[in-house]
């Protein structure tokens, strides 16, 4: 364990003990791995174990080995050689496999904890942010405790962890009487109570009748595995609305900061209350690093930057936030450099003295006007590009009214929803699916920037101001060399050219945030949503040339639907080409008109069932021939039922025959039409009518249709018997109905679809192909 004799900022740094033996959680994370690197790069006679849970298949070795390959220990090689990080991680990390949720024992002495994991997210369910945040660190402690050793814990928390106030925010321990355990315990058991409820029988009917309207084209399964995730989803939203409601209730902002008090209150009453040392760091909000591990470096986006680049993008004109309120920013190698300094050097603090809030807001304050102003300036400069390829003109905000604003986004939102409910009444065309692209687009953005702004708006309105005057006393207590490097300005200029990156300086005073936003923080979050963008485009790009470089295979399929996929007309059509091929030209104004008058009745049983629309369609044949109807498709009949093919759908089928797949036609339309489309396929499986004796159809099918759920049950098994692998096969379709037996194969397209399959395939990266 350290030594806990004071220290002047005069007396050169002692080295850290021998085999000095630090237990660290949350090393994936941003901080995480932050602490790890620092560590190993400055601190060689430091071991670390990492409690770190197994993924899959992955054991926890390998997940902590794959963090090597990201930019924060790249660089560190990039800076002493090839190797480097790889050599250190298997001289002086051990894993210690487990989760915190269900913590292993600890065997192996610790003289220092770090505790750095949580869940970071604003709005988790209410039982899952007490079972990692709360629950772990419980299960942290009396790990700990029973271990029977007395290591120092270094808590990381959150600056915002005294809830919902203003004015001054000093550090210290919390004063409230919220009993943590019984907030657990109560937490925990929200999800059994709200999974009750959403099984009542009002509740099920309403998903149950949802899902049909939008998936029952699909078929009864897939009706079910809807209705079935929208429980699911329902049961989610309802935890994260108690959550948040609960934490507000008694004074917090969001659920996240709840449970890192009630972490806190775990730490004193377990571990400080038992007689061990613990120092709590408490950051404000964490960003890209001003110097280390190298000027900009940034793991995701964090708190404020999904709406940064929304600004960026054009997206939010305007947000609810005070332009003079204090926006508590804090680099994220400042948290690094606390958390070391505590961990390595001979510094011993108790009680409220043990409580760092890292912050700026006090020293170093930043006006949200004045981030506004360095964000808009590096935008005009620097602007992203529209999906036209021209430069986005960002707004200049004039910081409205909290209930302007949101007027506004009703607003907003309601013109969307509108307009998604009349195109879905369209036919489906070219353009109809691109008003659906944008608008569903529209919504989806709406629908994160309301999440945002929600979550957010009380960090950019805050009337709170953190004291960190325990971290300022710290930093004079610490060694001078442990501080080298200073964060003068001449410091922060430096800092983007790359100054000395064994500095653990953590003076906030001096940093200029004009400097610090626009050379290093906006250009990192900058380039990461340039990165998300192309490998956007390039997801794009293949999904749109799904046949391109067509691999050859004897095990291949190549799956079509027939009506709107290899041909561009659909049974009414085929029925009318019949009519008109087999009756007198005087009895066609008959047929066509009640024809007419039974298309509303189709088109309400194709948005049911197709199944049902193939059957009420099909019945018109009744009393028709086979073998007058085969000799009619031998002649004219034939010749225009084989030149209705897309010439796209033509082109593809012969690609696929000289890779060697085998072609299979799949419809539910009468076997006797598609007689004239067989040689261009290997297999072709067609709905067959029963006729009577002397060979007259019935109106009646002799099997039911292979469509939607029905036709993948059938492919799954023709798939085994003809020996085919369907994660190599390729699928065509143009309806909803067809997403059921699409998503089997490894290579879906949905060939000018209908707007049900539309929004399937966008979904789930699907081509897209236009014929």
């Amino acid at each position: 364990m350290s030594k806990t004799t004071d220290q002047t900022s005069d007396v050169a740094p002692a080295a850290p003990p021998a085999d000095q033996q630090i237990l660290l959680t949350g090393v994936t994370g941003f901080l995480g791995q932050a602490v790890l690197q620092a560590l190993l790069e400055s601190f060689p006679r430091v071991r670390v174990t990492v409690v770190i849970r197994p993924k899959g298949a992955q054991t926890g070795r390998k997940r902590l080995e794959g963090l090597l390959r990201k930019p924060v220990f790249a660089s560190w090689d990039e800076r002493a050689g090839e190797g480097t990080a790889r050599a250190a991680f298997d001289e002086r990390v051990d894993v210690l496999e487990g989760d915190l949720t269900d913590m292993p024992p600890i065997t192996q002495h610790v003289d220092t904890v770090i505790h750095s994991a949580s869940s970071v997210s604003f709005d988790p369910p209410i039982d899952e942010a007490f079972r990692t945040n709360v629950g772990g660190a419980r299960n942290l402690y009396e790990a700990l405790l029973a271990s029977g050793q007395d290591p120092h814990v270094i808590h990381v928390s959150t600056a915002y962890v005294g809830g919902i106030s203003k004015g001054l925010r000093q550090e210290g321990a919390l004063v409230h009487d919220v009993d943590w355990r019984a907030e657990h315990d109560a937490a925990l058991a929200a999800r059994e109570r709200v999974d009750a409820e959403s099984r009542l029988p009002e509740a099920l009917r309403s998903q149950m009748l949802k899902a049909r309207v939008r998936d029952g084209k699909m078929g009864p399964k897939a009706v079910a595995a809807a209705a079935e995730d929208a429980r699911r989803s329902w049961v989610h939203d309802r935890l994260v609305d108690y959550g948040r409601l609960r934490a507000q209730s008694v004074g917090w902002t969001d659920i996240y900061t709840f449970t890192k008090a009630m972490a806190e209150r775990v730490a004193e009453d377990l571990w400080a209350g038992s007689g061990h040392r613990v120092s709590f760091v408490r950051p404000s909000i964490i960003e890209s690093a001003l110097r280390r591990p190298y000027p900009g470096w940034i793991d995701g986006y964090k708190v404020a930057d999904p709406l940064i680049m929304a600004y960026g993008r054009g997206l939010l004109p305007e947000f609810p936030g005070l332009a003079d309120s204090i926006l508590d920013i804090i680099p994220v190698d400042f948290v690094v450099n606390v958390i070391v300094a505590l961990a390595t050097q001979p510094v011993s603090r108790r009680g409220d003295d043990a409580y760092f809030q890292v912050v700026s807001g006090n020293t170093n304050p930043l006006p949200f006007h004045e981030m506004v102003t360095a964000v808009r300036g590096y935008f005009v400069d620097n602007p992203l590009e529209d999906d036209k390829g021209e430069p986005v003109i960002v707004p200049e905000w004039d910081f409205p009214a909290v209930e302007m604003v949101d007027v506004r986004f009703r607003l907003k939102e309601l013109a969307t929803k509108a307009g998604q409910m009349a195109v879905s009444r369209l036919p489906a065309t070219r353009r109809t699916r691109t008003w659906t692209s944008t608008l569903h687009r529209n919504a989806s953005g709406l629908a994160s920037l309301r999440k945002y702004t929600d979550l957010y708006r009380q960090y950019t309105k805050t009337e709170m101001v953190f004291d960190d005057a325990n971290t300022r006393a710290l930093r004079e207590e610490l060694p001078a060399a442990f501080l080298a490097g200073g964060t003068s300005a001449e410091g922060v200029a430096g800092a983007v050219e790359g100054v000395d990156r064994a500095a653990f300086d953590f003076d906030i005073a001096d940093l200029d945030w004009q400097t610090y936003f626009r050379e290093l923080h906006l250009p990192a979050v900058t380039e990461l949503t340039k990165a998300y963008s192309r490998r956007k485009a390039a997801l794009s790009t293949r999904a749109e040339r799904p046949a391109a470089a067509m691999p050859e295979g004897s095990d291949v399929l190549a799956v079509f639907d027939l009506d709107g996929t290899v041909v561009a007309t659909n049974i009414v059509q085929q029925y009318l080409d019949v009519v008109k091929a087999t009756k007198p030209r005087r009895q066609w104004p008959a047929e066509i008109g009640n024809l007419a008058g039974a298309l509303p009745g189709y088109l309400r049983a194709e948005s049911r069932d197709r199944s049902e629309f193939i059957r009420s369609v099909n019945r018109r044949y009744q009393g028709f021939r086979t073998a007058e109807l085969r000799e009619l498709l031998a002649g004219e009949l034939g010749r225009r039922i084989r030149a209705s093919i897309r010439p796209e759908a033509l082109e593809l089928i012969e690609q696929h025959r000289r890779a060697g797949h085998r072609t299979v036609l799949v419809t539910g339309a009468l076997d006797v039409l598609v007689e004239p489309l067989a040689d261009l396929f290997d297999e072709v499986v067609a709905t067959h009518m029963h006729e009577d004796e002397n060979g007259v159809m019935t109106g009646y099918l002799a099997t039911p249709p292979l469509v939607d759920e029905a036709r993948a049950n059938w492919l799954r098994k023709y798939a085994g018997r003809v020996g085919a692998d369907l994660k190599k096969s390729y699928g065509y379709g143009d309806s909803h109905a067809d997403a059921a037996w699409l998503e089997l194969v490894g290579t879906p397209s949905a060939v000018s679809p209908d707007l049900g399959l539309y929004a399937v395939a966008k979904k789930k990266r699907w081509a897209v192909l236009e014929w």
